[in-house]
């Protein structure tokens, strides 16, 4: 499913929601934008979540969409039973009346709805759900003609209802079947209520990312131009260009860069920051025990530091076995563990204040060879790091959690919870959330729901190793992806994993060996160039003003008249995220 490209023009409407029955009006945009001509209205997409397990449920997000009966205030109607399970209606002592399946003997035993699929449309799916006793962790399925597609996880929990949301893509057009699966089905009760299912175009889907656009990326910026008396110039014009983005993108490197000319000069202009491929992992850096070999490690930053590229640490330790030096695999535990002591005190001081971030131990929810073997709870690693490099900013870096709705380990509330176990054992200081995004095939919806769930920790969100493995339409995937990432408001950078290797990339090369740009490689650049000011030019009105929206980050600006001495006079100007949507307003003096 590509998202084709379409230009919003204005934004109305409002929307509301309840909880506990005291309704709040939150004020939703909705996109005007031209279809084949025609205005056409769209409801703004709903980025809310909450991860507060509450009394009663909040209200269905967009009155539940397409969903019938989706506050089941309706008995039954429109529910069936999916499997063998009993299903029911059942009231709590506040009035909420809510959905109940019980006598369930497989995972997929619950309750369904029948709805109709369009293609090339975009789900949001959102519900709330209880479990009779204990915890699960429960999942929105969709049954389509070409298998069963879950769509979003929950860990729902006794006693209150917890919050689900997630997507999917509408590749067909027909009817699917909406259900729930836990794989804790021993006497234990799925609950939900406040169902929603909401479609949208891809008009629509693009129509949001824009809107995200102006309201997190750029601000409005009003420049008045006055002589040296502070009077107002009117009809001088203003040239405005870009020198730098406060939205950080870099790309992986190799240390073939440190020798191949072609690759310096397709890389150095593109980037500003990076992150090396291998050569700070630990198999490199010690490849005999006790043995340290920084050599090509020092190289490389030396030449990103002579091109102010900035570097991310990757990375200290791997709990994946596999990924050990080959000596260390087999370690009895005092070794290991000495081992590792070693590992902190070789690599984090000799390049303490020489990275902004540190990728502590990684992978961490998918594998725990390290944790297993030593007894040491991976808290124990960040509060090291944290100790020895105060400076940086210490990451999780997990794969699978934007990349696969199949994916349960890493699941964006099993993310949540990962933090919440950090900070419950005392790691205090600053984390990041590190998304590693290798995509086959993307499920965009998905991406959405799952950093808006992510983005309720308040912690950065970093996409740190972007790429899409070969297939067809890798270059047009990789555009979507992008697009919804840029776009998501808890995004705060995108790093690229496309080091070139002269026998071929780890996913995706941006270039060939002969450092011409390959199809993904254009997208990259094209993405680049549209998320930056090259050449604006207006001219002021009576009052000296010029009124524009700007992207974040640092501008020239170059004032032209014949009043002014030289005709010329260049102005340096920050236009940052401000603490509300307000006008900046600037005055630039001749």
């Amino acid at each position: 499913m590509i998202i084709s490209q379409h230009r919003i023009l204005k934004f109305t409407t409002m929307n509301t929601f309840k909880r506990d029955n005291v309704l709040c009006h939150i004020l939703l945009y909705s996109c005007f934008f031209l279809c084949a001509g025609f205005p056409v209205y769209a409801i703004d997409y709903d980025y809310h979540f909450t991860t507060k397990c509450l009394e009663e449920p909040l209200n269905p997000q967009y009155s539940g969409g397409i969903a019938k009966n989706p506050e089941i205030n309706d008995g039954l109607n429109g529910w069936t039973s999916f499997g063998s399970s009993k299903i029911e209606t059942r009231t709590s002592k506040q009035g909420n009346t809510f959905i109940v399946a019980s006598h369930r003997t497989q995972p997929n035993h619950s309750f369904s709805q029948t709805i109709h699929v369009e293609k090339d449309t975009m789900y949001t799916i959102s519900a709330w759900l209880q479990v009779s006793h204990g915890k699960a962790d429960v999942v929105a399925m969709i049954r389509t003609p070409n298998g069963d597609i879950p769509t979003g996880w929950v860990i729902a929990k006794s006693g209150c209802w917890s919050m689900l949301k997630g997507g999917f893509n509408g590749n067909f057009s027909g009817p699917a079947e909406l259900y729930f699966e836990s794989k804790d089905i021993s006497s234990v009760e799925l609950w939900a209520d406040s169902i929603s299912i909401q479609p949208f175009t891809l008009l629509e889907w693009k129509a949001h990312q824009d809107q995200s656009i102006e309201k997190t990326r750029k601000s409005k910026v009003k420049l008045q131009v006055v002589d040296h008396q502070g009077q107002p110039i009117s009809n001088a014009t203003i040239m405005i260009k870009q020198t730098s983005s406060s939205f950080p993108i870099g790309n992986a490197m190799s240390y073939h860069i440190l020798t191949n000319t072609g690759y310096q000069d397709w890389y150095n202009p593109r980037f500003k920051l990076t992150v090396f491929e291998n050569e700070m992992k630990w198999w490199e850096t010690e490849p005999l025990p006790n043995q340290d070999d920084y050599h090509l490690a020092d190289a490389m930053l030396q030449y990103v530091q002579n091109r102010t590229i900035l570097l991310r640490g990757h990375n200290i330790v791997w709990e994946n076995r596999d990924m050990l030096p080959q000596w260390a695999k087999d370690l009895p535990r005092p070794l290991l563990a000495t081992a590792i002591e070693r590992r902190f005190n070789s690599l984090v001081p000799r390049y303490r204040d020489k990275v902004i971030h540190w990728d502590v131990d990684n992978e961490n929810m998918h594998f725990s060879y390290l944790e297993s073997q030593t007894g040491e709870n991976t808290v124990y690693y960040y509060k090291k790091a944290y100790d020895m490099d105060k400076g940086a900013l210490l990451f999780l870096n997990e794969w699978g959690t934007i990349e696969n709705p199949n994916d349960i380990v890493a699941s964006p509330a099993k993310y949540l919870a990962k933090i919440e176990e950090f900070r419950t054992l005392g790691y205090n200081g600053p984390l990041g959330i590190g998304l590693q995004g290798h995509f086959d095939t993307p499920t965009i919806p998905y991406i959405r729901s799952a950093l808006d769930i992510l983005a309720t920790a308040n912690l950065p969100i970093w996409i740190t190793e972007l790429d899409v493995s070969s297939r067809p339409l890798q270059a047009d995937y990789l555009r979507d992806i992008l697009g919804e990432l840029y776009t998501h408001p808890g995004v705060q950078g995108i790093m690229f994993w496309s080091p070139w290797q002269p026998q071929g990339c780890f996913k995706m090369c941006l270039t060939d060996n002969d450092f011409n740009n390959l199809p993904t490689g254009d997208v990259v650049d094209d993405f680049m160039r549209r998320i930056n000011h090259q050449g604006l030019i207006s001219t002021t009105n009576h009052d000296g003003y010029v009124e524009t929206s700007l992207y974040h980050g640092d501008y020239e600006v170059i004032i032209k008249h014949s009043a002014i001495k030289h005709q010329s006079f260049a102005h340096k100007i920050n236009v940052a995220k401000g603490k509300d949507s307000s006008t900046l307003i600037m005055k630039l003096s001749t």
